[in-house]
């Protein structure tokens, strides 16, 4: 049943309780990675490390974060990407939970570029990587939260954060909704697919952020397929007012 998307959900989804997991929990980021191929969640992810490498005058290395990285299958295609750039790249895939850790570990097991760390987002080490990503992780929060998981991921970065969500609207819902019902019977996908897209974000939301940060770097753009990428360099911060 179509709901109204004016607002953003607050249900939490089923992955947001730790007091759950195991085996069901994996299996459902191994399907998550088959939506992920799906809908092309790679792309707008590689779209914001771009900008910033680019504005960072394209270093030859390259340190990456991804917090709430789940098993880290979209960082496969930012490998490809360096490799065609000739970049040294690092990824560090973080995330709370053992079972992601575990998975992304299975994952990418013989990638030497790639670690995994288990770590919470407020609990990031200073400066611990040139760019911070977060791939359909943000939407977990509610809006009053997110400015201060944004900050603990602009400081965690040297050169600035890509953010990657998805659009509020009832074409990707129904999509998602569908999708879920053909790849998986797994009761996280089921539910949470849905409603991630519920809970995700409108231009809107993106302004309200940039005033709550009062930060002039931030960008959001609109990225197939209904996606939004943000931007925030770290030389952007303090130099408002």
């Amino acid at each position: 049943m179509l709901r109204s998307f004016r607002e953003r959900a607050s249900s939490h989804e089923l992955m947001d309780d730790q007091t759950q997991g195991g085996e069901e929990l994996r299996e459902a980021l191994r399907h998550l990675r088959r939506l992920n191929r799906l809908f092309a969640a790679a792309a707008p992810t590689l779209f914001g490390v771009n900008r910033l490498w680019v504005q960072a005058g394209k270093p030859r290395h390259l340190s990456l974060l991804d917090i709430g990285a789940g098993s880290g299958d979209v960082n496969a295609a930012l490998l490809r990407w360096a490799d065609a750039q000739g970049i040294e790249l690092t990824v560090t895939l973080a995330d709370r939970t053992e079972e992601a850790c575990a998975e992304a570990s299975a994952y990418f097991a013989g990638e030497p570029r790639i670690s995994v760390l288990c770590r919470d987002v407020l609990d990031l080490d200073k400066k611990s990587a040139d760019i911070v990503t977060g791939s359909q992780f943000i939407h977990h929060f509610g809006s009053e939260e997110l400015p201060g998981v944004v900050s603990a991921m602009l400081r965690a970065s040297r050169i600035g954060i890509v953010i990657q969500d998805i659009h509020r609207h009832w074409l990707p819902w129904a999509a998602v909704w569908l999708a879920t019902r053909l790849v998986s019977n797994n009761r996280y996908i089921r539910n949470d697919g849905p409603l991630s897209v519920a809970k995700g974000f409108r231009a809107e939301d993106w302004k309200r952020l940039d005033a709550a940060l009062g930060l002039p770097g931030l960008t959001y753009d609109w990225r197939p397929l209904f996606r939004y990428v943000v931007t925030i360099p770290v030389g952007a911060v303090g130099k408002r007012g």
